[in-house]
Formats: C-alpha cells, sequence, structure tokens
C-alpha cells in the first residue's frame, strides 16, 4: 500500500474566512509561505484580520484570471463546517472554481455544496480523509533514516520545522522528503497522511505507509502533531512515535509559552525541554531502541532578536542540545550534529 498523491487544481485561491489573526488561518499562512508560485489570491469575510499580503480577489475575477481551486484555509474547532460557510462555498462552486477542504466535515456531505458542485461540473477535495484499507503497526524494523518533529504543544512549528529540515537537507545533497501528516503538509507536498482523522488502531500503521523502507541513506522528515502533553491530541502524538520509528527526534517549543495556548484547556503547564525529551525518547523507544532527540526548534516569533538568541542560547544549555529558529537561523546547527559539517564546495 502506498500513499497516493493529491490532485488539486491549481493556483488557488485562498479562504481566510474571518480568521482574526493569521494564525487562526494557519493552512493558508502555511501553504502562501510554502507553495507562493501557485498562491493567486485571498478571500476574505467580512471582519477577518488575517492578511497575507496576496490580492483580494472575487470568486469571479478568480475564475476569470485562471484560478482552479478555492483552498480553505482556516478551520473552526474540532474542524466543523459552519452553515453560514455554505452559501460562500455554493458561489464559488458557481463561479467556476473546485474546492479543497482539510476540515474533519466533508464537503460532500453537505447537500448543498455536493448539489452545485455536480450541476457546474466541480472537484471536491477532502484531504483530510484517510485511504481505507489501512493496517495496523507492526513495529517491524525497515531501512532508511527517518526524523520526526515533536512538540511541547500544538502549533509550535512542527510542520515549519520538517519541511525546513528537508529543504536544507536537500541542498546539501542529500536524499531527503517531506512527510506530511496534517492537512496544511498535504495541500503544501501534495501526498500525505492525515493521521488525526485514522482510527486510532490503524495509527501507527498509517505512519509506516506513509514512510516505508528506503535506500539506506535516504533520510524522511515527519511533520509531528499535537503533543504527548495535550489532554485531547496526545494520542496522534504517541501513534506517530511509534509508527514513525525515527531514530532521530527534534522537539519544538514557542519560547515564552508556559501553558496549552489552545481554547478550553486552561491550567496545563507545559512541561520543561528536559522533561520533554524524556518523555518523547520513552515512546519512540518502544519501535526504535536508539531514537534520541537531536535537537531543540524554538519559535521565537515573539521576541526581539537579542532576546530570541538569549533564548536559544538558554535552551541549549538547558538541553545540551543544538537549538535553532529555522525562521531566524536556519537549521545548519542540527544537521551538522547530526549529518556532520557541510562538505565542501557545497552551499547549505
Amino acid at each position: 500500500m502506498t500513499v497516493q498523491p493529491v490532485s488539486i487544481r491549481p493556483p488557488y485561491l485562498l479562504f481566510l474566512g474571518a480568521a482574526e489573526t493569521n494564525l487562526g488561518a494557519k493552512t493558508a499562512t502555511g501553504v502562501a509561505a510554502w507553495r507562493p508560485e501557485i498562491c493567486a489570491g485571498q478571500y476574505r469575510l467580512p471582519g477577518c484580520g488575517a492578511d497575507l499580503g496576496l490580492p483580494d480577489l472575487t470568486f469571479e475575477e478568480a475564475a476569470a484570471q485562471g484560478v482552479g481551486s478555492l483552498v480553505i484555509g482556516t478551520a473552526s474547532v474540532g474542524g466543523g463546517l459552519p452553515d453560514d460557510w455554505v452559501a460562500t462555498f455554493v458561489a464559488a462552486l458557481e463561479a467556476g472554481l473546485d474546492i479543497a477542504s482539510g476540515l474533519h466535515a466533508r464537503l460532500a456531505a453537505v447537500p448543498a455544496i455536493a448539489e452545485a458542485a455536480a450541476r457546474n461540473g466541480r472537484a471536491l477535495h477532502d484531504v483530510r480523509v484517510p485511504p481505507a484499507g489501512l493496517p495496523c503497526g507492526t513495529g517491524a524494523p525497515r531501512s532508511g533514516h527517518r526524523l520526526l518533529t515533536v512538540g511541547t504543544d500544538c502549533a509550535v512549528g512542527k510542520m515549519f520545522t520538517a519541511l525546513a529540515l528537508g529543504r536544507d537537507m536537500a541542498a546539501r545533497g542529500v536524499a531527503a522528503d517531506f512527510r506530511a501528516t496534517g492537512q496544511t503538509g498535504i495541500f503544501i507536498a501534495g501526498s500525505g497522511m492525515p493521521v488525526d482523522a485514522v482510527v486510532s488502531d490503524f495509527l501507527s500503521g498509517s505512519v509506516e505507509v506513509l514512510c516505508p523502507a528506503a535506500d539506506p541513506d535516504h533520510w524522511d522528515l515527519i511533520e509531528g502533531q499535537g503533543s504527548l502533553f495535550h489532554p485531547a491530541y496526545a494520542a496522534v502524538s504517541l501513534g506517530l512515535l511509534h509508527g514513525a520509528q525515527a531514530e532521530a527526534l527534534v522537539l519544538c517549543h514557542e519560547a515564552g509559552r508556559t501553558l496549552i495556548d489552545d481554547g478550553g484547556y486552561d491550567g496545563y503547564a507545559l512541561p520543561s525541554l528536559t522533561e520533554a525529551i524524556a518523555a518523547n525518547e520513552a515512546a519512540a523507544r518502544i519501535t526504535c531502541p536508539a531514537a534520541r532527540v537531536v535537537g531543540i526548534a524554538l519559535n521565537t516569533r515573539a521576541l526581539g532578536e537579542a532576546e530570541a538568541r538569549a533564548a536559544l542560547e538558554a535552551a541549549s544549555a538547558e538541553t545540551g542540545l543544538p537549538a535553532i529558529d529555522p525562521v531566524r537561523t536556519g537549521t545548519a546547527p542540527i544537521l551538522d550534529a547530526l549529518l556532520g559539517p557541510v562538505p565542501a564546495g557545497v552551499s547549505a
């Protein structure tokens, strides 16, 4: 069994809904950052405070410019499809656009949307639907190298870090592939496994399918999800650790965050970096006895330059590991520790 690519018609019009900030439209933000060449514009509902710096287009303007698909770039809590979005999506279909969604709710399950798509000959893509027939995990050793990003919390930079590591490995001439496990990553990579929609018995097996045996010198950079310390999403994080069998883990954290930053979970304190390292290594070693955390990826977006440097130095001092911010510093310190210094004549 192999993961099949998704065929979403480019270029994209990114739907930001009424998100208050870019973080609230993190799927659109991620796609725009990593696939700017296929992002033609943005569509915002009244009151939207998010802005990706793309042209604001109506559906008719987008279709006239050759846009192929409206990509839903934001989500409600729990991945549902709000009732007040339905008429908007019907209008997009009527204008000639396909629609791609990473919501848990399926577009085709909404009668008005399904009927509009059929009437106008348009496609609906639900990328958060796992394939049928997934196996249970086996834990059997397999060839190739794998690195999994793990986190102290949700939305701390696990996807961005995995993408950056994969990009920088490839620049060094290392055979490397980014393996998406969430809707944003799937939109970016064009394929992947929506692990938070997989029935739990098959979760680790789905990751084994996503990252099969590979050449001995090949690396899979696997996008992490959630956190072992999150009261709602820890199960997904654990299944990823067991199915990935990653020898290398990179721990992601947002500098200054001390509590779970997600509505409804007040009072849940985040672990220290050393506590998070110990827990993730213990869980990972169930299926990969050699697993170890090889570096810290710190999200310092809320800090000034001097504060960010100090936070990175503190994280490295606490853990004894290289600490990076993939946006500010790049990934070289972690890759140097993992792979060795950049060979002479290679620019990375």
